[in-house]
C-alpha cells in the first residue's frame, strides 16, 4: 500500500515537473512583436497582395532576416526580379528555409527553419535564373538589414 502510493506521488511530481519545465523552456522563446496583417502572413500562412509588399521592388545590398525571430534567410545577391509581385531569390541561406507540401496539395510552403513563420511559395522549372527556382517570399515575413548594419535583437515576446 505505502510503495503504491509513494509510486503515485513520484509520478505526480515528475509529471508536475516535466509541465513547469516546458512553460520554463517557451518563455524563454522570444519572438518579434507581429502586428495583425504580420500575424495573418506569418502565423495563419496568409499572403499578400502582388506588388504591395516593400521588398518587391527593392535592390539594397544585404541580408533578408525572418521577421519573427531574425533568422538569416537570404542575401541580397540571390535576389531577382520575377516580375510576379512579391520579392524573389533563386536560393536561400543554408539550413534556413524548409519546405513542405502546401494545404491545396500542389505548391510547396516554405517555413523559416527556426521558427516555423510562414515566408511563401518556392517554384522550380520557371527558368528565371541558372538556379531555375524562384522563392516567392512575402515582404512581411521578412527584415532586411543593409550590408554593415546589425540587426536588433528581439526585444518582446510575442505569440
Amino acid at each position: 500500500m505505502k510503495i503504491t502510493l509513494l509510486i503515485k506521488v513520484l509520478f505526480i511530481l515528475i509529471v508536475f515537473v516535466s509541465i513547469c519545465k516546458g512553460q520554463t523552456d517557451m518563455e524563454k522563446t522570444k519572438y518579434n512583436k507581429l502586428t495583425p496583417e504580420e500575424e495573418q502572413i506569418i502565423i495563419h500562412k496568409g499572403t499578400e497582395r502582388p506588388f504591395t509588399g516593400k521588398y518587391n521592388d527593392f535592390y539594397e545590398k544585404g541580408t533578408y532576416h525572418c521577421k519573427r525571430c531574425n533568422a538569416l534567410l537570404y542575401r541580397s545577391t540571390d535576389k531577382f526580379s520575377s516580375g510576379c509581385g512579391w520579392p524573389s531569390f533563386d536560393d536561400e541561406v543554408r539550413g534556413a528555409v524548409k519546405r513542405e507540401t502546401d494545404a491545396d496539395g500542389i505548391r510547396t510552403e516554405i517555413l523559416c527553419a527556426s521558427c516555423d513563420a510562414h515566408l511563401g511559395h518556392v517554384f522550380k522549372g520557371e527558368g528565371f535564373t541558372g538556379k531555375n527556382t524562384r522563392h516567392c517570399v512575402n515582404s512581411l515575413s521578412m527584415i532586411f538589414v543593409p550590408d554593415g548594419e546589425e540587426l536588433p535583437p528581439v526585444l518582446e515576446r510575442s505569440k
